[in-house]
């Protein structure tokens, strides 16, 4: 597969990733290169990723514990006490082999460690390659609350192995898949249509590689979230909080990202229906794929209500107002959108009916 240029990196496939690789460290003369894994890419990444790369180099091994629970600042302090008693300085790199929970840590650690070292995301699931280690956002959660704390900044490259897909369960797969859905929801209708008809997983690259495409076009257009990035957020504001409060909340088992994403953009369509023109048609089509793939999660009216007090905290907003992403059809978005309180009930509703 062709590489992907975006403005200051490229986003390598396959064996071209491992050939980019390796000539970055060649002619980069980095004084030492860390690697950071967490516990599952440590054991089922790390060996196959180290026999690929040739050279001699003074390698050190980073371990995090893995979720979304532990993508905190404290999880980012440990690093950085780890970072500064193995001798990193200004010239070193840290490559960031994981999910999407450790490419976010691990870019925002880099990204502020002695003012900033540079640092390489290798994405090891669905969700990261197409979605979190692309674009240059990176941070951690303030508590339950997703990414409050955070800088904008690319990597030297992004490396995308599909190879790595082979260690994940169906579940962590699905997660990812719901962010390509979005891609087809928020650009491209045919792309939509072909992820329809997907019923395994094999020979994702190529879909992985047109989603790493439209989101790539969308940074490029707006890279800090002025105005046409926001669409990469259909979904993600009623998701994120629903995704907070599943998180902190004892009587319910944690949502992964996408599923809790999934939820977000079944309710986001109800409120494009009502107020930027999406079809009932087309409604009922994202609410049937959505849940024909994952599973229908029971809120009650405790829940809603607390989940509708997160939004408050969520990145879009701006002067005390909510700001929506919402589709005026399947492809097409509006940003900004303000939502009457009544109509979240009513969202809730449609996606329990």
């Amino acid at each position: 597969m062709k590489s992907i240029t975006s403005s200051s990196y490229s986003v390598h496939f396959n064996e071209t990733a491992y050939a980019a690789l390796n000539s970055h460290l060649e002619s980069s003369k980095y004084s030492k290169v860390f690697i950071m894994v967490d516990e599952n890419t440590h054991e089922h990444c790390l060996p196959q990723f180290m026999a690929e790369i040739h050279g001699d180099y003074e390698y050190e091994i980073i371990e995090i514990v893995s979720g979304e629970i532990n993508k905190n600042i404290e999880t980012c302090t440990q690093v950085w006490y780890a970072l500064s008693e193995l001798d990193a300085d200004r010239k070193s790199l840290l490559i960031n082999l994981g999910g999407g929970v450790l490419t976010d840590l691990g870019g925002f650690v880099a990204s502020t460690f002695k003012r900033g070292i540079d640092f390489i995301n290798v994405p090891t699931t669905l969700l990261a390659m197409v979605d979190a280690s692309v674009g240059g956002k990176t941070g951690v959660d303030l508590g339950t609350l997703k990414n409050q704390v955070g800088v904008i900044n690319q990597a030297e490259m992004v490396l995308v192995i599909p190879a790595f897909l082979k260690t994940l369960e169906e579940r962590q797969l699905n997660s990812g898949f719901a962010e390509m859905l979005k891609h087809g929801l928020i650009k491209d209708a045919s792309y939509w249509k072909t992820l329809q008809q997907i019923n395994s997983y094999d020979g994702v690259d190529k879909h992985i590689y047109t989603s790493v495409l439209i989101k790539n076009e969308v940074v490029l257009i707006d890279p800090t979230e002025q105005n046409i990035r926001k669409t990469l957020n259909y979904g993600h504001t009623l998701g994120h909080a629903i995704e907070s409060y599943f998180l902190e909340s004892d009587n319910h088992e944690t949502l992964l990202h996408g599923e809790a994403i999934a939820v977000g953009m079944i309710l986001e369509a109800y409120l494009s229906y009502k107020l930027t023109g999406l079809s009932l048609a087309e409604l009922e089509d994202i609410k049937s794929t959505f849940l024909n793939r994952y599973k229908k999660v029971s809120f009650t009216e405790n829940d809603i209500e607390n989940i509708l007090k997160l939004l408050k905290f969520d990145k879009k907003n701006s002067h005390g107002n909510i700001n929506f992403v919402l589709l005026k059809s399947i492809g097409e978005t509006a940003i900004d959108i303000k939502i009457n309180n009544d109509l979240f009930a009513e969202a809730f509703s449609y996606y329990k009916d």
